[in-house]
């Protein structure tokens, strides 16, 4: 979907060599995801630790979320 914050995501992503798909996905990609994240205007870069009732990874923020976070804290400060 597009987005605002996403496009920026998606960009810092690119331009930190972080792998980025954009692409349609399952329900079971997503139960299986070492990571899983979610965008939005007031959010930012928000972890997603859970989805109908199924933990994701190890069911906290792991460490490319938070990267993501800090890139797009450096980006808002800088704008």
């Amino acid at each position: 979907m597009g987005g605002i914050t996403r496009g920026n995501v998606v960009q810092i992503c690119r331009d930190n060599g972080i792998p980025v798909f954009e692409k349609n996905f399952s329900l079971t990609d997503v139960y299986g995801a070492d990571e899983s994240f979610v965008t939005g205007t007031f959010a930012g870069v928000a972890p997603v630790t859970e989805i109908d009732g199924r933990v994701i990874g190890e069911g906290q923020k792991e460490p490319t979320v938070e990267r993501l976070q800090n890139l797009y804290l450096q980006l808002i400060e800088s704008e």
